[in-house]
C-alpha cells in the first residue's frame, strides 16, 4: 500500500513538473493524487496496524481496533487535515480577492504613473525594488502580473522587455520570501505555526534583499541596461479613486498578520475581517445602493457589485491544485511515510545542506509539496532555523529556472521567454543572488 501511494505521488508529481510539455494543466493530476491517495488507505483499512498522529508526532498502535473504529478515525483524520488545508485556502481566496478590487479600481496602475525615468539601469532598479515590495504585500503571482503589465507599457523593444522580466521573477520570489504574505509557502509555514511574522522579517529580509541586489549589481555591466528607451508619453488616466484603494487594500493586507496578534485567531479570520471592511469601502466607492430586492432588480444591482465581480475573478485552478496538493501530501503524513522520510533525511545529510537542496529543487519541481513534505519531516518548535531556511530556499531557489515558480511561469506565458534564452541570462544572476542569500541567512539564523 504504502509503495502504492508513493507511485501515485511520483508520477502525479511529473506530470505536474511537466505541465508544459504534456500541455496537462497541474490542477488535473493534482486531484488525481489526493483523492486515489485516500481512496488506497480507505481500500485498505482494515489492514493498517499503525496510524501516525500529527498531533503527537509519533505512531500510534491501530491493530487491535475494530473495522468501524478504523474507519472512524480515517474520516476523522480527512477532517483534520481538510480543516488545516482549508485555512490556507481560505486565507489565499480572500488576498485574492483583496487584490482583484484593488486593481477594479486601477490602483496598481498608480505605479506605472510615478514611473518617470527612461535610463535603463535605473528602470531596472525601480522595477525591482516595486516588485521586491509589492510581491511581499500582495504575494509575488499577483505583483508578477502588475509589473509585467506596466513593464509593456513602459518598454517597448521585446528583448530588452525579457530582461526586465527576469528581473522581476528574481525580485517577486525574493520579495515573497520574508513576509508570511508574500508567498503560498511562507503562507503555509505560518498558518501552520512554524514561522512568526516578526521573526520571519527578520531573519529573512537582508538574506531576500540580497539576493536581489547582487543581480543588480552584475546589470550594472551588462549591455541590455545600458543607455535610455524610448517611452510612451502619452498621459495615463487612473479612475477617481485609485490612489485611495491602494493604500486602503494593502494596509487591509498589512493589517492581516497584526489582527492575528491581537486576537490570536487563525490568520483567516483576520484576512476575512479585512476583505469584509475592505468590500465595504469598495462598496461606498462604487456609489451602489444596497437593495434587499428579489428579480431584475437584484441581479442588475449583482452586477455592479465590485466584490462579487472580484470574487468571480479568482483564480480557483490554483486554489483546487493547493488542495490536492496539500491533502497528498498530508495521506502520505498520515501512514507516517514523511516522518520516516524525514528521518532518513537527518542521518544522511547536514541540515542546511538539505533545506540548500530544497532551493535547488524548487526551481525544477513545484515548492508548494516541497515545503509541504518538509513540514512533516522537522520537528522543530516556532521560529527554529530551519524554518526560516525553508521559506528562503523554497521562495527564492525558484527563480534559478524561469519554470521553477508562478512568477517565472506567467511571465514565461505573457512574455514568451524561452526556457534557453532565460538559462543563459538570467539563470546565472538568480544563482549568485541565491547563493550569497542563503550564506547570510546561515550565519545570522
Amino acid at each position: 500500500m504504502v509503495s502504492v501511494i508513493v507511485s501515485i505521488f511520483i508520477i502525479g508529481y511529473l506530470l505536474i513538473t511537466f505541465e508544459h510539455f504534456t500541455k496537462i494543466d497541474k490542477l488535473i493530476p493534482a486531484l488525481l493524487m489526493m483523492t486515489l491517495s485516500w481512496a488506497v488507505i480507505s481500500l485498505n483499512i482494515a489492514d493498517i496496524q499503525t496510524w501516525f498522529d500529527s498531533f503527537k508526532n509519533g505512531f500510534n498502535d491501530i491493530s487491535y481496533f475494530k473495522l468501524h473504529n478504523k474507519r472512524e478515525l480515517l474520516n476523522d483524520t480527512l477532517l483534520h487535515h481538510f480543516g488545516k488545508t482549508a485555512e490556507i485556502l481560505i486565507f489565499l481566496m480572500g488576498a485574492m480577492t483583496i487584490v482583484e478590487l484593488i486593481d477594479h479600481f486601477d490602483g496598481f496602475q498608480v505605479f506605472q504613473r510615478y514611473i518617470s525615468t527612461n535610463k535603463k539601469y535605473k528602470l531596472v532598479w525601480i522595477v525591482s525594488l516595486l516588485s521586491f515590495f509589492l510581491s511581499a504585500i500582495i504575494d509575488n503571482l499577483t505583483a508578477t502580473i502588475v509589473m509585467i503589465t506596466i513593464l509593456r507599457k513602459i518598454v517597448t523593444e521585446k528583448e530588452i522587455r525579457w530582461w526586465f522580466s527576469g528581473f522581476v521573477i528574481i525580485a517577486a520570489n525574493a520579495g515573497g520570501a520574508w513576509t508570511p504574505i508574500g508567498d503560498v509557502t511562507t503562507t503555509m509555514l505560518w498558518i501552520a505555526g512554524k514561522v512568526s511574522t516578526g521573526k520571519l522579517a527578520i531573519y529573512l529580509f537582508i538574506p531576500s534583499f540580497l539576493s536581489l541586489i547582487i543581480p543588480l549589481f552584475f546589470a550594472k555591466f551588462m549591455k541590455a541596461f545600458k543607455g535610455t528607451i524610448d517611452k510612451n508619453e502619452s498621459p495615463l488616466k487612473l479612475k477617481k479613486n485609485s490612489v485611495f484603494m491602494l493604500i486602503v487594500g494593502i494596509l487591509a493586507i498589512i493589517f492581516v498578520p497584526i489582527f492575528k496578534t491581537i486576537t490570536h485567531l487563525p490568520p483567516y479570520v483576520g484576512m476575512m475581517f479585512s476583505l469584509s471592511i475592505y468590500a465595504i469601502v469598495s462598496e461606498v466607492m462604487s456609489k451602489r445602493m444596497i437593495k434587499l430586492t428579489y428579480g431584475k432588480q437584484t441581479e442588475e444591482i449583482t452586477h455592479h457589485s465590485p466584490t462579487l465581480r472580484a470574487i468571480s475573478k479568482i483564480e480557483m485552478t490554483s486554489v483546487l491544485f493547493f488542495l490536492g496538493i496539500l491533502m497528498t501530501v498530508a495521506s502520505m503524513e498520515t501512514l507516517g511515510i514523511i516522518h520516516i522520510i524525514g528521518e532518513q533525511v537527518g542521518k544522511s545529510l547536514p541540515e542546511w545542506l538539505f533545506v540548500f537542496l530544497i532551493g535547488v529543487f524548487s526551481a525544477v519541481v513545484d515548492n508548494v509539496p516541497l515545503v509541504a513534505a518538509s513540514m512533516g519531516m522537522f520537528t522543530q518548535d516556532l521560529d527554529a532555523s530551519v524554518w526560516h531556511m525553508i521559506a528562503f530556499s523554497a521562495g527564492t531557489g525558484g527563480s534559478l529556472l524561469i519554470i521553477g515558480s508562478a512568477a517565472g511561469v506567467v511571465v514565461m506565458g505573457l512574455e514568451q521567454i524561452s526556457f534557453g534564452w532565460y538559462i543563459k541570462r538570467i539563470a546565472p544572476l538568480a544563482f549568485a543572488g541565491f547563493l550569497a542569500g542563503f550564506l547570510v541567512l546561515m550565519l545570522i539564523a
